[in-house]
């Protein structure tokens, strides 16, 4: 896949649990585990826009785009 998904990282720097933000936007920890560890196929803009909210941050801070290598 080439997005990426730095939201352990953004956790990380606001300090906060899996379970407080699966709580303040509205998600399953479980579905926050799948964002978390890049293996969801899509989100919704509605989750993003809280995630986005909550954490203080841009799209671009927990979205990230890499190439794929096509000789791979």
């Amino acid at each position: 896949m080439a997005i990426i998904v730095n939201l352990d990282v953004m956790m990380a720097k606001r300090k906060i649990s899996a379970q407080d933000l699966a709580n303040k936007i509205g998600i399953t920890q479980a579905n926050l585990s799948i964002l978390k560890n890049n293996k969801g196929k899509a989100i919704r803009f509605s989750t993003l826009d809280k995630l986005c909210e909550v954490l203080d941050c841009k799209p671009g801070d927990i979205l990230d785009f890499e190439k794929e290598n096509k000789n791979e």
